[in-house]
């Protein structure tokens, strides 16, 4: 957690209370969790 809280800069208590089981993350809070792990979410028009 840690690390992760490095690489998105957020606070690891921050990452804690917006990843529990109450929280309510933002779009660009998820979006930095995900490039922390190396996914990327792609678009595309049907």
């Amino acid at each position: 957690m840690s690390q992760l809280a490095r690489d998105t800069g957020i606070t690891r208590e921050g990452l804690y209370k917006v990843l529990s089981a109450d929280g309510n993350p933002s779009f660009a809070t998820v979006m930095k969790v995900a490039k922390a792990f190396g996914v990327r979410f792609q678009a595309v028009a049907d």
